[in-house]
């Protein structure tokens, strides 16, 4: 959906979650998108240096959630409102339900190689 606009789906994946939940640490998001905990991380780290997210250390776990000081805030949290919204619209219909999330699930295993040893 965002995509190409935010030019990656694993930050959409992590924009989402932090928006519906409030907050989020890196393998709970991980697991939820079934997608690699090196590639949420990243994501994390790049959306914290860019003042989007900010994060708080509880024990070993960082939790990451919006930064309120972040000045388009409003303007990302309507967006992506408005894409959580289409989304829960169109998970009532199978096909569309299912369409959507191989996009969201299955996409990262597109052109992987896998080596065998032996």
């Amino acid at each position: 959906m965002l995509e190409p606009v935010l030019g990656s789906l694993v930050r959409e994946q992590v924009l989402l979650f932090i928006h519906v939940h409030g907050e989020g640490y890196a393998r709970e998001i991980s697991r939820h998108f079934d997608a690699s905990l090196d590639s949420v991380q990243k994501q994390l780290k790049r959306l914290k240096k860019g003042s989007v997210l900010v994060c708080e250390r509880k024990g070993r776990t960082l939790i990451y959630s919006f930064n309120r000081e972040y000045p388009f805030l409003n303007e990302l949290c309507r967006l992506l409102g408005r894409v959580s919204c289409y989304l829960k619209d169109t998970m009532h219909t199978g096909t569309q339900r299912r369409r959507i999330m191989q996009k969201y699930r299955i996409k990262r295993r597109i052109n992987v190689t896998v080596k065998k040893y032996g």
